[in-house]
Formats: C-alpha cells, structure tokens, sequence
C-alpha cells in the first residue's frame, strides 16, 4: 500500500508548478487569494489551442478544491464566456460528468490536467 499525501502538502506542490510556470506552456494557474490557509480557491487561464475557433483566445476559470481534494476533483467555472459542451452557457460550470477527466477522477489527477483537458 502507497502512502496518501496529505491535502495541503499536495497542493503547495501544485503552487509551486503553477506559480513557477513549470507545467504547460499554454495553461496557468495560482491561488486567487494568497492569503486562502486552505488554499481552496483558485485562478487558472487557458490559452486557445492554435488552428481553432479558440485560436489567441485567453480563458479565465475559477477552481475550487473542497476539503476532500485530490480524492474529490475540483469544481470548475469559467470567468470568460466560452462555447464548449461540457460548459453551461448561463453560469461558465464545467459539468463533471461531460468531462472525462472529472467524471472519471484520479487521486494523481491535477489541477494542470483538468486545464489541459478543457484546452483540448
């Protein structure tokens, strides 16, 4: 059996990929509030994918890690409006089901992969 990392110490390893760009070249992401000790609340942007309708297109998402992340995945909202099928047009939700990544949710899954996924 493999140890469990614990909640916090996961995510001060994610910060730190995302505050010192260490992950994809095309997603972002960071705690909105530096001053969240829980760090549940976070930004991320997406750049649109080259060849596509989303081509030089910079997306805002919110994240929000619930106490049970990383075994529970994160919510999701976009900030900028944005036609994609697994997002709800009135109020930028990701639906978790419509998003394999989400639906199908990995303790290793990341904050970085849910962006990547949406990217896609």
């Amino acid at each position: 059996m493999t140890a469990k990392v614990p909640r916090n110490f996961r995510l001060l390893e994610e910060l730190e990929k995302g505050e010192k760009g260490l992950g994809a070249e095309a997603c972002s992401y960071g705690l909105e509030d530096s001053e969240d000790l829980l760090m549940s609340n976070w930004n991320g942007t997406i750049l649109g994918p080259p060849h596509s309708v989303h081509e030089n297109r910079i997306y805002s998402v919110k994240m929000h890690c619930g106490d049970k992340y990383p075994d529970v995945p994160p919510t999701i909202q976009f900030v900028s409006q944005i036609n994609l099928p697994c997002v709800n047009p009135r109020n930028g939700m990701v639906d978790p089901n419509q998003l394999p990544c989400l639906a199908q949710w990995k303790r290793e899954n990341t904050m970085e992969t849910v962006l990547i996924e949406l990217r896609r």
